[in-house]
């Protein structure tokens, strides 16, 4: 390959390179964004009164499939029978 090929082909994979440094640096500076809004989110709640540890367990739960839980709660009913705790 020639020189000045090679040169070529050098810009393109920097440009290229730089392209999805840059994308992704956008996505992260998005990410911070949202997470500043969920913050936000949160505070507004906590602010009225609600307990924003169990808003986090809500929304995980919300997150995870039926059987998955419902299942987890069958064991965890279990152990606490077992222990006395029920």
């Amino acid at each position: 390959m020639s020189e000045q090929g090679s040169d070529a082909t050098y810009r393109v994979t920097a440009d290229e390179l730089r392209q999805f440094v840059e994308r992704f640096e956008r996505l992260e500076q998005e990410k911070k964004d949202i997470m500043e809004h969920q913050k936000e989110v949160m505070a507004e709640a906590k602010g009225r009164g609600y307990d924003v540890k169990v808003l986090r367990k809500i929304i995980a739960l919300r997150k995870r499939d039926e059987n998955d839980i419902a299942e987890e709660e069958a064991v965890l009913e279990m152990y606490k029978e077992a222990l006395g705790m029920s």
